[in-house]
């Protein structure tokens, strides 16, 4: 049991498929010491009726989700009558990131809008949203409050199965470059993501195109990203695959990183790399990928350049 300033408790364990957060305990929750506990919250029915579990759950059975790659947790701890009692500083959405990013599950689904608003300040749409906690991709539901039961069932619902479709990822195919020149540097693009501001620095790449094969997908992606043009593509040196969000939407991506060697190259982009988000590529010397001061993807680059530069 995860403790926590409230009674009730977080359900939380690494690499989840979806974390439920709910805007803070209600009176009925605290003294159930369980999430959802007031008989007239919706919350249980949805996740059955939705498909989440395959028959309806008590509160009280709360750490049995874990089993099926759920959670849940709540965006403010401190109990209230109702959740239009709380104040501003009730929310931390540092500490809430940090709760996040150290289980880092593929999505938080915020039970409401006011879960999501009293987080992060901003007007909030139901369905998919920009932002982003790392690799955890957002998405808000209904409030299944019995004080929202001016919403549908049938609506609160279908938002419900929106999610559990969104969750399952898209399936991706990618090609990077390990670009290497004759100094031993290697060619990186900086990406920052338009809202949480997170920035990542990977080896220049991007999505195969249907139809495309590696080559011609990686010598495009080249010539857009870096104005690179004539080299010869090399060997299979490293593969991955990994699950992030991206433009509202979860991508489950298999990467296919190829060795590229040139003299030299002055990398100038070819197309508007802003739009994919993008804002500066450039060559990393060896001792700044050993310490980056940003970061950098995947976490063992530093290796695998070491073990094929000359």
């Amino acid at each position: 049991m995860a403790s926590t300033p409230s009674s009730v408790p977080d359900v939380l364990a690494p690499g989840l498929a979806c974390v439920f957060c709910g805007i803070n305990p209600g009176r009925v929750s605290d003294a159930a010491a369980a999430h959802f506990a007031n008989p007239r919250n919706d919350f249980w029915r949805l996740l059955h009726d939705a498909g989440f579990t395959q028959r309806l759950y008590d509160p009280q059975e709360q750490f049995s989700l874990l089993e099926l790659g759920y959670g849940v947790t709540n965006a403010a701890y401190r109990t209230t009558p109702g959740s239009g009692d709380l104040r501003r500083g009730d929310f931390d959405a540092d500490a809430f990131e940090e709760r996040i990013r150290a289980v880092a599950p593929r999505a938080v689904a915020f039970v409401g809008k006011e879960a999501y608003r009293g987080l992060y300040r901003e007007r909030v749409d139901l369905g998919p949203q920009l932002r982003a906690i790392g690799s955890t991709g957002l998405f808000v539901v209904p409030s299944t409050s019995p004080a929202n039961a001016a919403v549908p069932y049938a609506e609160r619902l279908a938002s419900f199965r929106r999610l559990r479709e969104w969750i399952e990822p898209i399936e991706r195919e990618s090609v990077r470059g390990v670009v290497l020149d004759r100094e031993g540097r290697v060619l990186l693009a900086r990406f920052q993501h338009p809202v949480s501001g997170d920035v990542w620095w990977a080896a220049v790449g991007g999505g195969v195109n249907p139809g495309e094969s590696d080559e011609q997908a990686l010598r495009r992606e080249l010539h857009e990203e870096a104005g690179l043009s004539a080299f010869d593509i090399g060997p299979l040196v490293y593969e991955r695959e990994h699950t992030f969000p991206w433009a509202r939407r979860l991508l489950h991506q298999r990467e296919r990183f190829y060795l590229v060697r040139v003299d030299e190259h002055e990398p100038v982009p070819t197309i508007d790399v802003a739009a994919e988000g993008v804002t500066e590529v450039r060559w990393w010397s060896r001792d700044e990928l050993a310490a980056p001061r940003e970061t950098v993807v995947p976490a063992d680059l530093d290796r695998l350049v070491r073990s094929l530069a000359p």
